[in-house]
């Protein structure tokens, strides 16, 4: 198995590898740009640069995942992967119009909405979850079934469907959260995508080691290698200097993806949680900076670790091997720790970034880091 998934990875990263240059060249015809003169404070580039980087990498998923289709012909789609690709299609579709008209980031959310909400009603839910103390919280011992009939609109939903209440809420939740913090984590050139790539590429191999003992990971192991395959293609055109930007769609269809293939890969949770500890809690911390601060959570501001980073006297391109590195270190972590080891390096490792995020934003605040 493990051939074919590399196979499909190196499929998914050549289709977007070519084909970044005609979206590059698309983008700038269309005026699809980040110019840097508007009104947005986490701007940090001096000329204008492509976006709708979301839209090569979506169409690579796609079309390598057609490929596969195509080529195994026993392979049968459920319909939890085609939900998962039509909310990535919504927010793509959504992140080219912000791109060119910088929607309010309030529609943002709402499409970030309704794309959890489109996951969770193709059956995507958090049934249960490992307790770090031993055992398993139970979420789906309330149930509510029905039947969608086959003449409704997209016919993959058709057939029987449940409501599982707690179920659905944790998911939808942790999905809208993580496709939030994976946005803001994109503000310097590469940084996203070595980000995607690094998360997809350790919930691939997560789901590959549970083959054996549940088959359904199989959907899982393979759109996460394609999915990481065409985020590792684009990342020699985002990387600094950066071609093009992943944009608003590009960075929420990897929130997306992390976040639903966690869930479908047997409430993997702590295993996303883990490799994307940092991301999210610079999220987090950002939410209730804001808040305190008597600001809307969702409206950007230049105070990001990548930000304060670049305070310190950093450069870009160290701001993002830096993220590249500790996403890399907590995936090889959460591939060689059991669950309760798990919980336990996020619970340090929680800890030991939100003190740092404390602490870096005081020392600048106190006119101490350089510029």
């Amino acid at each position: 198995m493990y051939s074919d998934l590399i196979f499909i990875l190196f499929i998914s990263i050549i289709i977007s590898l070519s084909f970044t240059p005609l979206t590059i060249f698309l983008a700038k015809k269309f005026r699809i740009l980040d110019f840097p003169w508007r009104a947005h404070p986490a701007i940090l580039h001096k000329k204008p640069i492509p976006r709708a980087g979301g839209v090569i990498t979506f169409l690579s998923i796609v079309a390598t995942y057609a490929v596969f289709v195509l080529v195994n012909a026993d392979v049968v789609v459920d319909k939890h992967i085609l939900g998962i690709l039509l909310a990535g299609l919504l927010v793509v579709v959504v992140g080219v119009l912000d791109d060119k008209y910088d929607i309010n980031p309030y529609i943002r959310l709402l499409t970030n909405i309704f794309a959890a909400g489109i996951v969770v009603a193709s059956g995507v839910g958090i049934n249960w979850f490992t307790n770090p103390l031993g055992g398993h919280v139970i979420l789906d011992s309330i149930i509510f079934r029905f039947d969608f009939p086959a003449i409704l609109p997209f016919g993959f939903f058709a057939g029987p469907h449940s409501i599982v209440p707690l179920a659905d809420l944790f998911a939808f939740i942790w999905i809208v959260w993580v496709m939030n913090a994976l946005n803001w984590s994109s503000g310097v050139d590469g940084q996203l995508s070595g980000i995607a790539t690094i998360g997809l590429l350790a919930l691939g191999i997560a789901a590959h080691q549970y083959l054996l003992s549940d088959p359904n990971q199989t959907a899982v192991a393979v759109l996460a290698f394609i999915s990481a395959g065409a985020f590792l293609g684009f990342l020699p055109w985002s990387f600094y200097p950066q071609k093009i930007m992943p944009g608003y769609g590009g960075a929420t269809l990897a929130g997306l993806l992390l976040a639903s293939l966690s869930i479908l890969a047997g409430a993997k949770l702590a295993t996303t949680g883990l490799v994307l500890i940092v991301p999210l809690i610079d999220g987090a911390w950002a939410v209730i900076r804001r808040l305190l601060s008597g600001r809307s959570p969702v409206w950007g501001d230049k105070e990001h670790l990548h930000h304060q980073l670049l305070s310190f006297g950093w450069s870009k391109r160290q701001v993002a091997v830096f993220y590249y590195l500790a996403t890399g270190l907590f995936a090889v972590i959460v591939l060689t720790l059991n669950h309760e080891g798990r919980f336990f390096a996020i619970a340090v490792g929680s800890v030991v970034i939100l003190a740092s995020l404390i602490t870096i934003a005081r020392i600048l605040h106190s006119g101490l880091g350089s510029k």
